[in-house]
Formats: C-alpha cells, sequence, structure tokens
C-alpha cells in the first residue's frame, strides 16, 4: 500500500487535511486456516487531481467491490456490517468486509491479476497462518510487498480501533434460551480493564488481556471451527459452513446426545445437576435404535454443542483460574450464526451463575484484518475521532 521508500512522504502528508499522495485502494486481509477475511477503505473525499490520476481505477475498483453482494459462488460481502463516512489515516470513507474460503486463495490472486486490483498497491499487509503459506504465490504473481502483521497485535488493535468507532459492537443476551425475545444489549466495552478473548477460528486460542499492549496467550484447543465443519461434513455430507450451521439449527442434540436425566431419570441433586445437562457427547450413537432416530440436522446440532460445550467449559475454567469477570468470544466461527452465540451465553450464564456474562461483536472474524489496515496507515486523529464517534 505504501513501499517503505515513500512511508516517510506519506506520513509526512498524513498531518493535512487534504493529502496530495496518490490515492489508491487500502486492503488488509487475514488468511485463516478454514476463512479469508478482507477488509477494503472505500475512500470519499478524492481531490480532484487523485481523481483525474487514479479516478477511473479506483472506480473500477469501487463497482467491482461494492456493487456486488456475492463474488463466483463462495465469496460474500457482508453489507450489513459495512462502516459509513468514517475516518481512517486522515481520510473519510466507507469500510467493507469480504470473505471468502480459504481454498480460494491461489483464485483470488488471478483474479487480483486479472482485475489490475494490485496496480495501485505497492505493499499488501496480511497476517494469519495464510499469510505465510501464500506469501510465495503472491509475490511472485502481484510483484507487491507482502507484509505479514502478528495476528495477536493485529486482533487487539483492530477490537481497540472498532469498539471505539462503533458505540454498538459488543452486546450479550439476558435470555439466551428465550426463543422469542433474547434481550440483546449493548454494552461500552473498556479495553483497559482485564479480560478473556477467546478467539474461535479453525481452533481456538484463548487470550488474558489486561490492555491494549498487555496481552497473553493463556491456553486453547484444537477443537474449533474447522472441527465443527469437518465433523458436519463428514456425517451429514454438507459441504459448506453455511449448509452446517442450517442443519443445526434445524437439529435436535438431545437424540443423539446422552443427558443427565437419561442417567439418573432426572436432576442429579447431590451435585447441583439439572437433567437436561448433557452427560456425554453423541451418548445415545453406540444404540443402534437411537442411530436409526437421529436425522443430519440432529447429528449437526450435537456436534455444534459438543464443540461450544468444550469452548464454554475451558473458557470458564481460564477465567476462575485468571480472576476475570469478562469474558469476550471473537473470531469468524461466530458470523451469522446466531446460534452458537445463544448457546456459549446460555453456558456462560449457568456456570457462573450469571455472574459472568458471554460478550460478543458485531464483525466477527473481520479484527485481525481491521487491526492490519491499521498497521498500514495509523493518524492519531483517527483515534479521537473514533472515541468521539
Amino acid at each position: 500500500m505504501s513501499t517503505n521508500s515513500a512511508s516517510s512522504t506519506v506520513n509526512s502528508q498524513l498531518s493535512s487535511e487534504h493529502r496530495n499522495i496518490p490515492v489508491f485502494p487500502w486492503f488488509a486481509i487475514d488468511i485463516g486456516g478454514t476463512l479469508v477475511k478482507l477488509v477494503y477503505f472505500e475512500p470519499l473525499d478524492l481531490t480532484p487531481d487523485e481523481i483525474l490520476t487514479e479516478g477511473d481505477i479506483l472506480m473500477n475498483i469501487r463497482h467491482y467491490l461494492t456493487s456486488n453482494r456475492a463474488y463466483g459462488a463462495e465469496g460474500f460481502r457482508d453489507d450489513a456490517l459495512e462502516l459509513t463516512n468514517i475516518k481512517l489515516g486522515g481520510r473519510r470513507g466507507n469500510l467493507h468486509f469480504i470473505r471468502f474460503p480459504t481454498s480460494q486463495m491461489h483464485n483470488f490472486i488471478d483474479l487480483c491479476v486479472m482485475k489490475n486490483l494490485h496496480t495501485l498497491t505497492f505493499q499488501v499487509f496480511a497476517t494469519g497462518g495464510g499469510a505465510y503459506k501464500f506469501e510465495q504465490d503472491a509475490v511472485e504473481k502481484l510483484k507487491l510487498t507482502w507484509r505479514k502483521c502478528d495476528e495477536i497485535e493485529t486482533l487487539i488493535k483492530g477490537l481497540s480501533y472498532l469498539s471505539k468507532l462503533n458505540p454498538n459492537e459488543c452486546f450479550y443476551y439476558e435470555e439466551p434460551e428465550n426463543n422469542a425475545n433474547l434481550n440483546k444489549h449493548s454494552l461500552k466495552f473498556d479495553m483497559n480493564k482485564p479480560f478473556l478473548l477467546v478467539n474461535i477460528g479453525s481452533g481456538i486460542s484463548i487470550l488474558h488481556v489486561e490492555s491494549e499492549t498487555k496481552v497473553r496467550r493463556i491456553s486453547g484447543t484444537s477443537i474449533g471451527g474447522a472441527t465443527f465443519l469437518g465433523l458436519s461434513c463428514l456425517l451429514t455430507d454438507c459441504s459448506s459452513y453455511e449448509e452446517a450451521i442450517k442443519l443445526a439449527s434445524e437439529g435436535d442434540s438431545t437424540k443423539v446426545d446422552k443427558l443427565v436425566r437419561d442417567i439418573y431419570g432426572g436432576d442429579y441433586d447431590r451435585f447441583g445437576l439439572p437433567g437436561h445437562i448433557v452427560a456425554s457427547s453423541f451418548g445415545h450413537m453406540n444404540a443402534p435404535d437411537k442411530r436409526e432416530q437421529a436425522s443430519k440436522a440432529d447429528l449437526a446440532r450435537a456436534t455444534l454443542v459438543t464443540v461450544l460445550n468444550n469452548i464454554g467449559s475451558i473458557s470458564m475454567m481460564c477465567a476462575r483460574t485468571e480472576n476475570v469477570d469478562r469474558i469476550l468470544f471473537s473470531g469468524s466461527f461466530l458470523r451469522i450464526n446466531d446460534l452458537s452465540m445463544r448457546i456459549l451465553a446460555y453456558a456462560m450464564d449457568y456456570w457462573s451463575n450469571n455472574e459472568i456474562k458471554a460478550i460478543f461483536l458485531e464483525h466477527e472474524g473481520y479484527f485481525s484484518a481491521v487491526g492490519c489496515l491499521r498497521e498500514f496507515i495509523m493518524d492519531e486523529n483517527d483515534l479521537i475521532a473514533a472515541s468521539q464517534h
């Protein structure tokens, strides 16, 4: 997005109200094990000179990216998440959020060449494991500087920026089991008060965050979003995350899981365990008649519950060990996935006796990409504008 040799010129020009540097498309990309998350800043304050020199190309890019909600069969723009008329790098514009499967990354690079999207960019900022995996292919085909950013740092930086920019970014459910009214509440999130950040991607990372600059990874698990998708594909023959979630939303996990009441005939009073709590995930599936009764939707729902119960249990133990009372769940696994958030919210309410609320985010999965964009260009006025938004 800017060469090293040009960075000092760019930074000096950023302090002026209207920058006299050529405007080019600003992209940042988070390449995960399952999904690629891309953010694109669309400038709205092009100067007459910028329009003359690069306006046509920028308009072509803008038209292609912003006039479509889908790119081929598997690429999507989350238009409901778009942030309009924001300030970034001292410029005014719209921030767009785009995702596609990591399996299509090579095709995306080829598309950049075909659409000439790379001709206005000197550096690309990337994070996630794919920033290493796809570096050689990107550099050879796009002839660009490929700058890798630390995914933990960008995650925290993106969370900090968006939570200041968007006052409704963080929320919780007061009644996660109430299908008629989940009672969703927004809350202002203080980044400088300790909390756990549970990042749910292909796998799980649990971070203890004390401030924007003091972060420790304290735990994690390999049983994450890719586990749910992989097992769902094996058990139900589904072929996509969206299909797996749709199946899970229609299923009944109690036909697959063995509950406390299936063992004790009701509640287990000695340890305060209600009968509806899962005692054994997939515990019914050793019985032939139970296997025949379980539908694909039931299997998908049980897979989702199994993965989320594991995440919730580990998160609660970490919260108690670290003595924190806020758990924030993040990651692409939770995008357009109200069901998973409700299951996690109920788990946190139950195991903490309503003392710890599961906190969720509107821009799930995109924080590392946004943090990458902040790596590209920093302007103190952006942060001031964000905090006053």
